[in-house]
């Protein structure tokens, strides 16, 4: 059964209620009913087994009947700085980063970015992006929900000041070090940002930009992958040599 995520607010006690989207999500899709057990999380990595008490159009209501705190973070936080990819490729790549464990998502807006936010839709794209995050976690059974930030320029994002431990960019044309073979930082402290290009992959200048503020350019070695499966092969390797996976 997966896991839905509500807010902090919206438990007290051993008493849980539940309104808007994810309501109509359970009384229409779900067809919940009283006297159900479900799953539900909150933001605090607080996880809690509850009993509908009561449904209507306006709320949910149940009994907390067991609460779990998720495990203590034991490895480095992974941002994915993600070119925007074509139509339905940008939705998969944010779905499978989400349930590999990425703590964070960028959109970029790159030269070679074929599909640009709209003027005026950047918003409701960001939200949509948020909750495929958010629909992907809950179905993996996370802790948490990857954050999916507004969509920035590739430049300004490579530029922009920060505390990242380690900074990755991924190039299909650089004779850079294999991704598999980087010297990772371990404390659940740090933070490790990963940069993957759009379909016709980075402009020079887009690489200099970063190597000046202190990317490492990486592989993944001779073969040659789609934009989207090149995202998931990178964060596979990061969190398996995390300890995250395998």
């Amino acid at each position: 059964m997966p896991v839905f995520f509500i807010t902090a607010d919206q438990i007290h006690a051993n008493a849980v209620t539940i309104t808007g989207p994810l309501l109509d999500h359970l009384r229409a899709s779900l067809r919940v009913k009283p006297g159900e057990r479900i799953w539900v999380g909150d933001e605090r990595r607080r996880r809690c087994h509850i009993e509908i008490t009561h449904i209507d159009r306006r709320a949910l209501r149940g009994t907390v009947l067991d609460q779990r705190t998720g495990p203590a973070l034991t490895t480095p936080r992974l941002l994915v700085g993600q070119a925007i990819l074509k139509g339905e490729r940008m939705d998969w790549a944010i779905q499978k980063a989400t349930e590999l464990g990425v703590a964070a998502l960028i959109p970029l807006v790159s030269e070679q970015t074929v599909v640009r936010p709209k003027q005026g839709r950047a918003g409701a794209q960001q939200e949509r992006w948020q909750r495929i995050a958010l629909e992907a976690a809950q179905q993996s059974e996370r802790w948490d929900v990857p954050t999916v930030a507004a969509p920035s320029s590739a430049m300004a994002f490579f530029a922009a000041p920060d505390q990242t431990a380690l900074k990755l960019i991924l190039s299909e044309r650089e004779t850079g070090q294999s991704l598999g073979s980087v010297s990772f930082p371990s404390s659940p402290a740090d933070t490790i940002t990963l940069a993957v290009g759009p379909e016709g992959g980075w402009r020079d200048e887009e690489l200099a930009q970063a190597r000046t503020h202190g990317f490492l350019p990486v592989t993944l070695g001779t073969r040659i992958l789609r934009a989207e499966t090149a995202t998931i092969a990178a964060v596979s390797i990061v969190q398996s040599r995390l300890g995250e996976l395998g």
